[in-house]
């Protein structure tokens, strides 16, 4: 089922849905059901499932020349969302990203999902090569998020690389994009960063799930100013409870987000992990009820491979 059929189901009630990594290379899925299992009693209608793209790493040879070899920390997305619907029987959501990929490869990859019976995407330019300073596409592939939406557009309607003539048998999918309450860190200004998330939805996007955001005010001003731009499909926030004392430092670098004062100070005081953690769920459960009081469609949760917290948060709430 659609994600935006799910919201229509509900009837107003706000779902429970959460994001998974996939699991490191060597792992089975066991690994990832151990994770997954503790969040299932919240019937989340759908999960979704990240995608991380190769790495480049430089091995020096004999000559003294350096080799460049290409390596993957984790399975891919695909295959995990097959398993995850077969096991759980609930829908997935993969996420589908630019880099790494040449059009014809992710053409592939969505005539995969659509035969698996997968009706959902996430379409997301995706983060450059740690060892690039800016984001290179694949040859022949995509440079933004737009003409990767527009692909899956074309392949809902029929229209597929190789023939300009639509076929009858175009795919179904729902698409979904990411949206930043804080403003995209490569945007000039935030009125730039809402045009293109417009043409996002022009193109052919269902819904929005927004970054991880702390300060609930930040994601109303967000909604606001979307809804004034046109903007008026779902959107969904997205939570993550923090759960260490170095995630004060870590999730601004990694995310260009802010934490607030109250927030920060909580954590800085505690004397251990285990007490930010208790925190970090305690200021996600206060960030949810609220959201749900403002009538959010779900509460999106960042799970980054560990349902501990994510668990405590749900049991408060649904």
């Amino acid at each position: 089922m659609k994600v935006t059929d799910h919201f229509k189901n509900a009837n107003g009630k706000t779902l429970f849905t959460f994001e998974i990594l996939p699991p490191l290379k060597g792992e089975n899925m066991k690994t990832l059901f151990n994770h997954i299992d503790p969040l299932m009693e919240f019937k989340p209608p759908f999960i979704d499932v990240t995608y991380h793209r190769e790495e480049y790493v430089y091995k020096q040879r004999e000559n003294g020349l350096l080799e460049k070899r290409t390596t993957r920390k984790r399975p891919g997305t695909v295959g995990i969302c097959a398993a995850i619907q077969n096991h759980y029987r609930v829908d997935t959501v993969p996420h589908l990203i630019c880099g790494g990929f040449n059009k014809e490869e992710t053409e592939n990859a969505l005539i995969d999902l659509h035969f698996l019976g997968i009706d959902n995407v996430l379409a997301l330019r995706g983060d450059c090569v740690k060892s690039e300073q800016r984001f290179v596409p694949e040859p022949g592939g995509h440079n933004y998020a737009t003409e990767l939406i527009e692909q899956v557009a074309n392949m809902n309607n029929g229209v597929y690389l190789d023939d300009e003539q639509a076929y009858h048998n175009g795919t179904d999918f729902c698409i979904g994009v990411a949206g930043y309450p804080e403003k995209h860190f490569e945007a000039p200004n935030m009125k730039s960063d809402l045009r293109w998330l417009k043409k996002k939805i022009e193109l052919g996007a269902d819904y929005i799930v927004t970054q991880m955001f702390f300060d609930n005010q930040k994601y109303f001003d967000f909604v606001n100013r979307c809804r004034e731009e046109g903007i008026t499909v779902p959107i969904i926030p997205g939570l993550k409870p923090m759960t260490t004392k170095t995630q004060l430092t870590l999730l601004p670098s990694l995310f260009h987000i802010e934490i607030p004062c109250a927030l920060a100070e909580a954590i800085e005081d505690c004397p251990d992990n285990k007490a930010a953690a208790q925190v970090g769920v305690e200021w996600a459960i206060q960030q949810s009820k609220e959201l749900m009081e403002f009538g959010v469609p779900c509460l999106h949760y960042y799970s980054m491979g560990k349902s501990d917290s994510v668990r405590k948060v749900a049991e408060a709430l649904f």
